[in-house]
């Protein structure tokens, strides 16, 4: 993955699966009514919290499947298989169960600290994210490439701490059917994303498959 071209992928891909447009009605519903300065820190602390969640992800999550002594190709088809049901709620302008499940959505209204639950986890760093950084992570050595990987999940933070900060402006501008439309197209992207996943896996655990 050393050539750019590799990284823009990754970068859209994360950027996709987190979905900054999409999380900005719930954004809105867990900060309504907060003054724009305590809803500006909240958007900061998602992000910084999302970033962290995700560099760490990114940097020990390969280390823990071998814990459990999961292998890498299983791995991607887990992961896209998680992609893919995203993708299916996406197409349907919705938020899915792998996301946020009901439950905790009505536990996360009876809570003050909405930056860090369901904001930064599980809506922003989710199964989905989580599991896409361990995978494009797989490398014998990291080195430069960890940087990259790195440094694509801190541009990602400050396009979503950008777009919820100026969630209502947005939300004013594309209105619920823009946000659908922007949701569907790029749940369109991320089914792409998650077939090639799973076929990688596949050809991992099948090599007959090559």
């Amino acid at each position: 993955m050393a050539h750019w071209q590799e990284y823009a992928k990754v970068f859209v891909a994360l950027l996709v699966i987190v979905d900054p447009i999409g999380i900005i009605p719930v954004f809105l519903v867990h900060t309504g009514g907060r003054a724009a300065r305590q809803r500006n820190r909240i958007a900061r602390a998602a992000a910084c919290a999302m970033a962290l969640v995700l560099i760490g992800a990114a940097l020990g999550g390969e280390y823990a499947l071998h814990a459990f002594g999961i292998g890498i190709p299983s791995f991607r088809v887990g992961a896209g298989i998680i992609l893919l049901l995203m993708a299916v709620s996406m197409l349907q302008a919705r938020l899915g169960p792998t996301r946020q499940a009901p439950e905790e959505a009505a536990e996360a209204e009876e809570k003050d600290a909405v930056a860090m639950v369901p904001i930064a986890i599980p809506l922003l760093a989710g199964p989905g994210a989580i599991s896409t950084v361990i995978v494009y992570a797989n490398r014998p050595a990291l080195g430069p490439h960890a940087l990259s990987l790195c440094a694509i999940i801190l541009v990602c933070s400050v396009v979503v701490w950008t777009a919820l900060r100026l969630a209502g402006p947005i939300a004013r501008l594309l209105g619920t059917t823009g946000i659908n439309i922007a949701n569907r197209l790029m749940g369109l992207i991320l089914a792409a994303i998650a077939v090639e996943l799973m076929a990688d896996g596949l050809k991992g655990l099948f090599p007959s498959l090559q």
